[in-house]
């Protein structure tokens, strides 16, 4: 039994994550029937900012998100998660009012689930896209396409990081520079020595996930996708801008299952700054 708290949950002060709440995080994730990704969550409280509301007992977080800057321009909010036991009482509208207020006149963006979706429409969020999630065993093509990729090296990544820049319009160094140790394979696709590509594959509960996809255009995106499929034997998992219906149909023919959808929102911004053309699938989805 938990003891009563002298405060209304939603009245509980917010804090500032650290890595030391990793464990939590990830316990908040389960809680939800998500994988616990602890790995991801290294990444987002090392690469952005953390907030959560701590159980009055101390066994936990009531609630928790990530809020990843970019600067003046844009910050992502992230892993949006209220322990099932808490939900619908407000606490999401709390911490989401808290980081508004942190961010001040920083436009905003955020992956929505439908759950989601009507409560940032109330704070003001509006729909610019979607992406679908894909999942399952993925099956090589016979005939291999004509896109050459390899391993990223070292030095390859000042070249993606000016790939990068006018895909999403900001500079997601601070990110891009996390990936090596973040994947477990980087691949970049190239043409005449020049970069037209890159992708990561990293690991989530059973499965891998590709993302970041960033490629000139859908040619290049699947060669990176068949390249990281062959290097592991787990189910492959990739959340795709639903602008971009060949890659989504290949991936079903080559036996991926279409799964849950997002709804992209921004707040203070029209649209998502960058090329959507180039921009098949995020590093990782920021979901509330």
């Amino acid at each position: 039994m938990h003891s009563p708290s002298p405060l209304p949950l939603v009245d509980l002060p917010v804090r500032r994550l650290t890595r030391g709440d990793l464990v939590a995080c990830a316990d908040l994730s389960e809680d939800r029937g998500w994988p616990r990704d602890e790995h991801r969550w290294g990444l987002l409280l090392s690469a952005g900012t953390g907030y959560g509301i701590a159980e009055p007992d101390g066994t936990g977080l009531v609630a928790a998100c990530v809020v990843t800057s970019y600067g003046p321009r844009l910050a992502a909010v992230g892993m949006m998660l209220v322990a099932a036991r808490h939900a619908r009482q407000g606490i999401a509208r709390r911490l989401m009012r808290h980081v508004m207020e942190e961010t001040g006149s920083t436009p905003l963006a955020l992956y929505a689930t439908p759950e989601g979706q009507r409560l940032y429409e109330e704070l003001g969020f509006a729909q610019v896209g979607r992406t679908e999630r894909v999942l399952g065993r993925f099956r090589a093509e016979d005939r291999p396409g004509a896109v050459t990729t390899r391993p990223a090296a070292a030095d390859d990544l000042q070249a993606m990081v000016r790939l990068d820049l006018p895909v999403f319009g900001i500079d997601r160094t601070h990110l891009i520079a996390r990936l090596p140790a973040f994947s477990d394979r980087l691949r970049v696709a190239e043409e005449d020595g020049e970069l037209t590509g890159y992708a990561a594959l990293w690991p989530s509960g059973d499965a891998h996930v590709v993302g970041p996809l960033i490629a000139r255009d859908t040619a290049n995106a699947k060669a990176l996708v068949t390249a990281l499929a062959a290097s592991t034997d787990r189910p492959l998992r990739a959340d795709v801008d639903a602008r971009h219906e060949e890659l989504l149909g290949w991936l079903v023919e080559r036996g991926l299952e279409p799964g849950s959808r997002t709804t992209v929102m921004t707040y203070g911004i029209e649209d998502l700054p960058g090329d959507a053309t180039r921009r098949f699938a995020p590093l990782t989805i920021a979901t509330g």
